[in-house]
């Protein structure tokens, strides 16, 4: 059996982070059993659709790496849901009512379940405890519980992976599969991710969206390495995992039944970790690509000097600026009585490397009882930043003294 799974979200906006966990999930358990990943939007509740939001839907995707084998838009198959629908009617277990179909739940008493795989646990309904339900609306759209239904079987869906907001509707899709006569699925509910407030992630409470996070300067290997964590660990306990490493360890067995808690300032940490492991080279083609603007800002002669000694302070791509900039992009300040005694100290050094810079720096300040934090106040408006010595050094002494004057 070739394993294939579907991230089916609805274009109803940009998708939030908790969201996308869901989607990584389906992708890497199919990866992991050589199976196939499939996007499905379901696109059939015209009324709230988003402009744009498929195109982020997809986008989010394409940026963490995680590309789907078969893409498909629920809108194009409505000739389908239509003729399914009528033969539950014709079948007498469907009614028509106002131009809608409703399926009517059997009323004789039954225990509906299943094993949900996370967890490995029965989850149980009472059939009297499902009412009837409308599968086809009057403008001749399904509704989700239809479409999700007949699609899953159509494209040989073995596992549905979804939130676990879905379980209590997990006994009207199992009663539709068995009015169809066709084999249900593995089902698995993934827990919720919640905020550091207790509260679950959603839109309307400001939770990011992947984009969000891609426009803040996040790599994407560290921002979907974080989300795989969120509910999930392999068996090692790692937490700085490659893609590859992920594939290897991926199961539904270690996800956690608990939800998980999406804490920014643990995605920053690993951010930091992740923009350290770059070559300076790569780090700053990365910078590039982000903002194409530091290419006129900072001189390419300075660049990976700059990268160098700025990739140990960041942790997202868009710190690098501010944490540069101050030194090449010189404003008019009034004049400073510090700045022009450090300048005669330092314009007579004549091996201009960072160890000799640092010592004239210090014994410059210290005759004026003052500290770095002084001379960072000065020159970037903060009290601290890159190590001067290492600017300077990388600046040369001319521009240096230009920047001190």
């Amino acid at each position: 059996m070739t394993v294939k799974v579907r991230f089916a979200p609805s274009p109803t906006g940009i998708p939030h982070v908790g969201n996308i966990r869901t989607a990584l999930f389906d992708y890497f358990f199919a990866k992991a059993k050589s199976g196939i990943f499939i996007l499905r939007i379901e696109d059939t509740d015209q009324a709230r659709k988003v402009e744009g939001a498929e195109e982020a839907i997809k986008e989010s995707l394409n940026w963490l790496g995680t590309i789907w084998d078969e893409y498909s838009i629920q809108s194009e198959r409505l000739v389908e849901y239509k003729k399914l629908a009528d033969d539950l009617v014709s079948k007498g277990l469907a009614h028509a009512e106002d131009g809608a179909i409703r399926f009517m739940v059997p009323q004789e008493s039954k225990k509906i379940s299943w094993i949900d795989a996370i967890g490995n646990k029965e989850v149980s309904f009472e059939s009297q405890d499902v009412d009837d339900f409308i599968i086809l609306k009057a403008d001749g759209y399904p509704t989700y519980h239809l479409a999700n239904v007949i699609d899953d079987h159509n494209m040989g869906i073995t596992h549905v992976i979804r939130g676990e907001d879905w379980i209590p509707s997990t006994p009207k899709h199992i009663l539709l599969y068995q009015a169809f006569g066709w084999e249900i699925p593995v089902f698995a509910h993934v827990p919720n991710v919640l905020g550091t407030d207790g509260k679950k992630l959603s839109k309307r409470r400001g939770a990011k969206s992947v984009l969000d996070f891609k426009t803040e300067g996040y790599l994407p290997e560290a921002l979907l390495n974080y989300l795989m964590l969120l509910g999930w660990s392999p068996k090692d306990d790692r937490e700085i995992l490659s893609k590859e490493e992920i594939i290897k360890s991926f199961s539904l067995e270690h996800i956690n039944s608990a939800p998980a808690t999406f804490d920014e300032t643990k995605l920053l940490w690993m951010n930091g970790m992740y923009i350290r492991q770059l070559s300076n080279e790569e780090l700053r083609d990365r910078l590039i690509e982000l903002d194409p603007s530091l290419e006129k800002e900072i001189p390419e002669e300075l660049f990976l000097g700059f990268v160098e000694i700025a990739k140990t302070r960041m942790r997202t791509l868009t710190e690098f600026k501010d944490l540069v900039l101050p030194y090449i992009q010189k404003e008019k300040t009034e004049s400073n009585d510090l700045l022009g005694k450090l300048s005669n100290r330092i314009k007579n050094i004549s091996n201009w490397k960072k160890e000799i810079i640092g010592e004239e720096l210090k014994q410059g300040l210290t005759e004026q009882n003052l500290r770095f934090p002084d001379l960072y106040k000065i020159l970037t408006g903060e009290k601290k930043g890159l190590p001067l010595a290492e600017v300077f050094e990388i600046l040369g002494k001319e521009k240096t003294l230009e920047l001190l004057q």
